[in-house]
C-alpha cells in the first residue's frame, strides 16, 4: 500500500507491532505490578514521582478496583496520606508539603469515594471553597492560585463538585460559556479559545459538558470523525495529527467517543490488539507503546480503555470520571451520555 501523506507531505508516524507481542490480558501480572509498586519506597522511580504522588495513588487505586483487586491496597495509609495533603485553603496537594492544585484535589476526591464512605477524611466544605476560589470572571478556572487557565481545570472543577454533590457552588452558566468558547471549527476543543484541538482537552471538555448536561452543544459527527482520524494503521491512537500512538490516548480518545455516542466508529479489534501489545509479559504493567518501560499511568489507561472496549475481566468504567461505574452508581452521579 502507498504511504498515507499528510498535507505537509510527511509520512504517517506509527509503530509496528511484532508478531510475538502479547495478545491476551495478563490481569494477575498487572495486579501484582501495581500492588508492589509503592512498596519499594526508596526506589528511584518512586522518589522521582513525588511531585505527582496523589495522581499516582489514584492511578493505582482505580486500576486495582477495575481489576477487582481493591482489597490489596492499604486503605488506612491512603486516607492518612490524603488527609495530610489538604491545606488551610481547602485544596489538596500532590504530596505532603507541596502546594495545592485542582488536579490533585480531584484525584483525592476520586480516591476517597472509591474507598467507600471515607468522605470525612477531608474537610469537604473547604474543598468546595477552594474550587470556588479558582473560578474567573469569564467562567474559566485556574489550576491553582498562580493562575494558569486551561479547560482541563474546568473539567477538574465540575468533576470534583459533581462527585461531592455541590455543583451549584460555582457559576455553572459562565463555566459552560467558557468551555464552549474553546470549541474549534473541526469539532474539537483546545485548552483556551483559539488553541488547537487535542484529544486530552476534548476528553476534558466532553466530560465537562456531560456533567453539566450540555452535550447537545457538541457536533458529535464532526468531533467523532476527528477522533476516529486519531487511529493509526497499528490500531493505536494518537492525541493529535502527526504524533505517535500512545496507550493513554486509547483512554482519552475512546472515552470521548463513548461520551458522544460514536465508539462504534473506530476499529475496536485493532485498538484492542495495540493495547494488549503494550503489556510487559515479565513485569506486568502497560507502557505507552509496545516494548517501552511500563508505569502506573499507562497501566490504568490501558485497563480502562479495555474496559470501554467491553473486556469482561474488567469492571465497567465511567468514561466521564475514569472510575468504576459501580462507585458512581453508589454516589448517584451518572451523567447522561449521547446514546
Amino acid at each position: 500500500g502507498s504511504l498515507v501523506f499528510f498535507r505537509k507531505g510527511t509520512p504517517q508516524k506509527d509503530v509496528v507491532i511484532k508478531s510475538d507481542a502479547p495478545n491476551t490480558l495478563l490481569l494477575e501480572k498487572h495486579a501484582d505490578y501495581i500492588a508492589s509498586y509503592g512498596s519499594k519506597k526508596d526506589d528511584y522511580e518512586y522518589c522521582m514521582s513525588e511531585y505527582l504522588r496523589m495522581s499516582g495513588i489514584y492511578w493505582g487505586l482505580t486500576v486495582m478496583d477495575l481489576m477487582g483487586q481493591l482489597h490489596r491496597m492499604n486503605r488506612e495509609e491512603i486516607l492518612t496520606f490524603i488527609k495530610s495533603c489538604q491545606h488551610e485553603s481547602g485544596g489538596i496537594s500532590a504530596s505532603i508539603g507541596h502546594d495545592p492544585h485542582l488536579l490533585y484535589t480531584l484525584s483525592a476526591v476520586q480516591q476517597i469515594l472509591t474507598l467507600y464512605d471515607s468522605i470525612n477524611a477531608i474537610d469537604v466544605n473547604k474543598v468546595v471553597e477552594y474550587v470556588q476560589s479558582l473560578q474567573k470572571e469569564d467562567g474559566s478556572f485556574a489550576g491553582d492560585t498562580w493562575g494558569e487557565i486551561d479547560t482541563r481545570f474546568s473539567f477538574c472543577a465540575v468533576a470534583t463538585l459533581a462527585l461531592l454533590g455541590k455543583l451549584d457552588a460555582i457559576n455553572v452558566e459562565k463555566a459552560i460559556e467558557f468551555v464552549l468558547s474553546c470549541m474549534n471549527f473541526d469539532g474539537g476543543f483546545g485548552c483556551r479559545p483559539g488553541s488547537e484541538s487535542h484529544a486530552g482537552q476534548i476528553y476534558c471538555c466532553t466530560g465537562f459538558l456531560a456533567i453539566t448536561s450540555q452535550l447537545h452543544q457538541v457536533n458529535s459527527d464532526l468531533l467523532g470523525w476527528w477522533l476516529c482520524e486519531r487511529q493509526l494503521p497499528s490500531g493505536g491512537l494518537n492525541g493529535r495529527p502527526e504524533k505517535l500512538p500512545d496507550v493513554c490516548y486509547s483512554w482519552w480518545v475512546l472515552a470521548s467517543l463513548k461520551i458522544i455516542g460514536r465508539l462504534h466508529w473506530i476499529d475496536r479489534e485493532k485498538l484492542r490488539s495495540f493495547i494488549l501489545a503494550c503489556q510487559d509479559e515479565e513485569t506486568g504493567g502497560f507502557a505507552d507503546r509496545p516494548g517501552d518501560m511500563v508505569d502506573p499511568f499507562h497501566t490504568l489507561f490501558g485497563i480502562a480503555g479495555l474496559s470501554l472496549l467491553g473486556e469482561e475481566q474488567i469492571k465497567p468504567v465511567s468514561p466521564v470520571f475514569c472510575m468504576p461505574e459501580e462507585v458512581l452508581r453508589r454516589m448517584n452521579v451518572q451523567p447522561e451520555l449521547v446514546s
